[in-house]
């Protein structure tokens, strides 16, 4: 057994068949079955069920998949120790999409002039799947919104108190937050997010019927919606941090304000939690001017 078998193996395993494997690990179709029969002969068990088009792990196979991942870290780890302390290999990150337009990429800047050697993988997707595959092993760490529902064998450690605010395009007349959803056309953002359920939810306890006049799924969406001038939308600070977006004129929305709490979720014990406290330190860092406005700016000053 050696850890090209284990990261064939575990290739296999996350993107669903040999040849995307291949592929990935830049062999070709017939090398990945030969290291997985090896495997196999090894261990005295198949791990897939070859009946099925395209194979498929079987129970046995499932579960030597998250030794495999647990027999890498332990690699990576090792190799960290006995090379001086340098910290090589790759970080995998899983990220909110509103996460990515500065705030991560600023944060990867920090780590690069800090861990020269040190390279980056970034997966964009929703909280409850990026908190899964972190406690699968596909990812060292998520960024990810407050959730209820982070498993036992995860960490949960917030770095950032965002406001949700409303923004409208410049031009817009100068109203209430309230006065402006009840009588401007409205940009919803319909997904299965926390984010999504929490703005519904304050828009319906202030007793307010805005006019949708489109529902898109993606905050850049509706951030651009917006820029078109197509209505007004309810965002989190975070994405407006894009500097084209300056000329959009917002305020906190909700009464009081409502935020959301943004965190990393890492597994209880990582080879990398070295590296993960700095990442945390760099995000909380950069995200700290977004929890010092608390008062509207932007090219004029909209009434709170």
């Amino acid at each position: 057994m050696d850890t090209r078998q284990l990261q064939t193996l575990l290739a296999i395993a996350d993107h669903g068949s040999f040849a995307r494997a291949a592929a990935l690990v830049n062999l070709t179709p017939s090398a990945v079955s030969q290291q997985i029969q090896a495997l196999e002969e090894e261990l005295g068990t198949p791990l897939f069920d070859r009946s099925r088009r395209p194979p498929s792990l079987n129970a046995k196979g499932a579960e030597f998949v998250h030794s495999a991942r647990t027999i890498l870290q332990l690699v990576d780890e090792t190799r960290a120790a006995i090379s001086g302390g340098r910290v090589t290999g790759t970080l995998n990150i899983g990220a909110l999409r509103s996460a990515t337009f500065n705030l991560i990429p600023d944060a990867m800047a920090d780590l690069r002039r800090r861990y020269s050697e040190l390279g980056f993988r970034l997966h964009v997707g929703m909280s409850e799947d990026l908190m899964n595959d972190v406690a699968a092993g596909r990812l060292d760490v998520a960024v990810v919104a407050e959730h209820v529902g982070v498993p036992k064998t995860l960490k949960w450690t917030p770095f950032l108190r965002e406001p949700l605010v409303l923004i409208a395009p410049c031009g817009t007349p100068a109203m209430p937050a309230h006065e402006l959803l009840a009588s401007q056309p409205y940009i919803r953002y319909e997904t299965k997010v926390p984010l999504a359920n929490q703005i519904d939810t304050e828009i319906s306890r202030l007793g307010i019927t805005p006019h949708e006049v489109v529902v898109v799924n993606t905050i850049p969406a509706v951030v651009g919606c917006v820029a078109a001038g197509l209505g007004v939308a309810i965002i989190p600070m975070i994405a407006l941090q894009d500097e084209a977006r300056r000329d959009l004129v917002w305020q906190p929305f909700g009464a009081p304000p409502n935020y959301r709490q943004i965190g990393i979720v890492q597994r209880q014990t990582s080879a990398r939690s070295e590296v993960i406290e700095a990442f945390r330190q760099a995000l909380s860092h950069h995200g700290a001017p977004l929890e010092a406005k608390t008062a509207p700016r932007s090219r004029r000053d909209m009434p709170a």
